[in-house]
């Protein structure tokens, strides 16, 4: 099966840079596709300095959605926005006033590569942090989910006036245009020991082993009397999405979803876990209405438990039922959520400007043509 392999250079223009992010893709390009990705085929997509958060999530969420390995070089610097203090990949358009709305908040990452099967989808990470940023992840993990192989580093910021070169990712496609791909803790060893005179002893290690994410608590799932036991049921639902089995991954997910709801209570992290894990189910059977329904519920129902309008799970499940809802070609359901999804980015208004007004705009279409 051909891999995937993103390419990922950011930082924003002009006296905000702290790295070069995009010297290094001259030198990742002239890797052979498959030497990237580990397989014997692969497709690589470029993205180099991009302007708009909305950009990236395109590119990532197509990344994520293809079957077979995928692999993601990112290159560039990280900043928290003031509100909430997460940590964002500055874009080019970033300034730190800027970074909750220029900027691509990292939990989308995590958000987008959730449902990969485990041990197919690996971050190779060559990142720097502003001073606020570094202070802040020293003290903190640094969270890309807990079902992705992470290697790579997190540096602190250079000295003023001076823009740092990305020497890890440089020395990770150095390697790798040799033509030969090591395993890839081999290859992380090797690309920290050839910068290891460049001052980069002071910077933050990242491999699956060092990167500290929350473990969700298992779900006791009651042993069904007819379909086998599954080890692991993401693994199990990303395997029939990629065979078409849409009706039974979603049987799946129902199945530990009524488990989660049982054992801990429909606001549990639990249940609203495989909650969104049947709105994106939704989403591959290309059930649209389903899929915003569902989105709907799941931020409802973590506005219900208490969670903050601004949070990034609120947020996240607001964002994926607006998109959703747009894909809706039926004018009934259409107008049914959008009065729904009004009421909610009335709430929720999210980091995209002018949103509601969307919405609303949309909406008063579809009520002109009842």
């Amino acid at each position: 099966m051909p891999g995937t392999v993103l390419l990922l250079a950011a930082s924003p223009l002009g006296k905000g840079s702290l790295v070069d992010a995009a010297s290094v893709l001259p030198v990742l390009a002239a890797v052979p596709p498959p030497v990237l990705s580990g397989t014997d085929t692969a497709n690589v997509v470029e993205l180099a300095d991009p302007l708009e958060p909305q950009a990236v999530l395109t590119r990532l969420r197509a990344a994520a959605a293809a079957p077979g390995p995928l692999t993601v070089f990112v290159t560039g610097q990280l900043q928290l926005d003031r509100k909430q203090y997460l940590p964002h990949l500055a874009l080019a358009r970033t300034t730190p006033s800027t970074v909750r709305y220029t900027g691509f908040p990292w939990h989308w990452v995590r958000e987008e590569l959730r449902l990969r099967a485990a041990g197919s989808t690996t971050l190779v990470l060559d990142l720097h942090a502003d001073a606020e940023t570094w202070d802040h992840l020293r003290s903190r993990p640094f969270d890309s989910g807990n079902n992705v192989a992470v290697y790579g580093r997190i540096a602190p910021p250079p000295p003023r006036r001076t823009v740092a070169v990305p020497s890890y990712m440089k020395a990770v496609a150095t390697i790798l245009r040799s033509g030969h791909r090591p395993p890839l803790e081999q290859l992380h060893q090797q690309a920290l020991s050839r910068i290891a005179g460049d001052g980069s002893y002071g910077d933050i290690v990242l491999t699956p082993s060092s990167v500290r994410v929350p473990v969700p608590v298992p779900v006791q799932v009651p042993r069904p009397q007819h379909p086998p036991t599954v080890a692991d049921p993401h693994s199990a639902i990303s395997s029939a999405v990629q065979s078409g089995r849409h009706n039974e991954a979603d049987a799946l997910a129902a199945h530990h979803e009524q488990a989660a709801l049982r054992a801990y209570g429909p606001g549990s992290e639990q249940a609203l876990h495989w909650a969104e894990v049947r709105a994106d189910l939704a989403m591959f059977a290309g059930d649209s209405v389903r899929s915003c329904r569902t989105w709907l519920s799941v931020a409802g129902a973590r506005l219900g438990a208490g969670q903050s309008p601004g949070d990034p799970a609120v947020e996240a499940a607001v964002d994926r039922a607006h998109h959703q809802w747009g894909r809706i070609a039926d004018p009934a359901p259409a107008r049914e959520l959008g009065s729904a999804l009004a009421d909610l980015r009335a709430r929720v208004p999210g980091r995209r400007q002018g949103a509601l007004d969307h919405i609303r705009r949309q909406l008063h279409q579809l009520l002109a043509q009842s």
